[in-house]
């Protein structure tokens, strides 16, 4: 089954899109989402020319998952990479597991329909050969194959030194990763000029602020902020930002561009505090609202409203549909795709709403189901055993329901004022635990990740 949304215009030309993924980023470590930390002018400015979206959902609270469900329109359990090869939340260097070589990912459809296609910055979704950017429609990439924090140690036997590649040779290891914001920008702004005429999809997944204690910045940067080493590296990421934008306005792109900004997950707990998802409880890796609800700004110069805000639930999955709606790219018609066309809800015509009102949103957390979101209403699954932690261990949790459109910081639990929403999210629940799975349950609807019998390293060859 394939989600459509209904919408009153036909596809468009075929418009260039800039797709911006921080790594770890809260919702309140910009200025336009509230920090009063952090120096955001480029992404504050952005805010006044886009949609900003304030109930806007990644998939996950890690890596991998949220990535795979950008990329597919998926749900991370639909996809089987909800948990690694070695029974991890993310996956890891050298692993067997992957994205399947048969899913359908924004950058293939979009370059069946023409497009140029670049992915730089950190992948994330398996460093086998048959499972890098290149072998999911993307014509380069320049990056590393996982996370900034995966690198060789004692308790790490065969994990190479931290790899930067250029498509499917290793031309740096280990990376200066105090460089890689400034390195990604420059063969950003590289790609974009020599796509220039003609449409483009340029895919920039930075590593910052990354899941090290400590983040990296360049030496233009070290030191400016007044939060240490993480603010460094925000007001590096706002930089950068800024530098991709002048760019599209330089090469007089801008117009036929559209460009999302926004986080693969919550900002992590660190003593002392780094990141914010102020006002929003919790912290990055679990399903909390911290954990996945995610800033989100969407610009598109003449066709969606500028300056303004969004609050219908909205998610990372949507962008492979809405895309193919926009460029009239067929989608696959022989799988499920999640998400859905959400063209209507951002040009604020009248009568949208999100889907995800009717059929849920669901909060998963490696393979069990925690919490389910529809309209204002997210109720958190009662559970004897919930999953609580990255590397093990569980704990028990009550039914508890909250109105997050409109207490941000879940300050009131109002089950008992509400039962017809607990008993329809409950239902909802159900409904995806036959379809997605759960703890000890396989989904009707799933598919097999990619997977190879014999991984090898990353590593440069001498």
């Amino acid at each position: 089954m394939v989600h459509r949304q209904p919408s009153g215009e036909p596809a468009m030309e075929r418009p260039n899109l800039v797709l911006m993924l921080m790594d770890n980023l809260g919702y309140g470590d910009i200025g336009c989402y509230g920090s009063t930390q952090h120096r955001t002018p480029n992404l504050d400015r952005l805010a006044t020319q886009s949609v900003r979206l304030t109930d806007y959902y990644s998939c996950s609270g890690v890596c991998t998952p949220s990535r795979a469900s950008l990329m597919t329109g998926c749900y991370p359990r639909r996809l089987n990479l909800h948990i690694s090869d070695r029974g991890h939340a993310v996956l890891q260097p050298v692993s067997r597991k992957g994205l399947h070589p048969e899913e359908v990912t924004i950058a293939r459809l979009l370059k069946g329909a023409g497009y140029a296609t670049g992915c730089v910055g950190k992948w994330h979704l398996g460093d086998q050969p048959a499972f890098l950017p290149t072998r999911h429609g993307f014509d380069s990439f320049y990056g590393a194959p996982y996370s900034e924090d995966m690198t060789p140690g004692p308790n790490r036997p065969g994990w190479p030194d931290l790899p930067l590649m250029r498509d499917e040779t290793v031309i740096e290891a280990p990376i200066d990763r105090d460089t890689l914001t400034q390195r990604y920008t420059a063969e950003a702004i590289r790609f974009i000029t020599a796509n220039r005429e003609r449409p483009f999809f340029l895919y920039l997944p930075h590593a910052m602020p990354g899941s090290t204690d400590t983040p990296f910045a360049s030496t233009a940067f070290s030191g400016r902020s007044a939060n240490g080493r993480y603010g460094d590296s925000i007001e590096e990421l706002d930089w950068s930002a800024g530098e991709v934008l002048a760019t599209l306005d330089r090469l007089g792109l801008s117009q036929n561009t559209i460009v999302v900004w926004t986080s693969d997950n919550g900002a992590v707990y660190r003593n002392p505090q780094q990141g914010s998802n102020a006002p929003l409880r919790g912290w990055g890796y679990d399903t909390s609202e911290g954990s996945q609800r995610m800033p989100c700004l969407v610009r598109w110069p003449g066709r969606l409203p500028a300056g303004v805000t969004c609050d219908e639930l909205l998610t990372m999955m949507d962008w492979l549909p809405t895309m193919a709606a926009i460029t009239g790219a067929p989608l696959p018609a022989d799988r499920t795709i999640d998400g859905y066309d959400i063209r209507d809800i951002l040009a604020a015509r009248p009568g949208a709403a999100s889907p995800y009102d009717d059929r849920g949103f669901f909060y998963y957390f490696m393979d069990q189901l925690q919490a389910v979101r529809s309209g204002p209403w997210k109720l958190y699954l009662p559970l004897e055993k919930k999953r609580c932690r990255l590397g093990g261990g569980f704990t028990s949790s009550p039914l508890a329901l909250y109105d997050v459109r409109h207490d941000l910081s879940e300050d009131h639990e109002v089950s008992a004022q509400h039962p017809e929403a607990v008993q329809r999210l409950l239902a909802l629940a159900e409904a995806a635990r036959a379809d997605l799975g759960d703890l000890d349950r396989e989904g009707a609807g799933c598919r097999s990740a990619g997977w190879v019998e014999n991984p090898t390293a990353r590593r440069l060859e001498p």
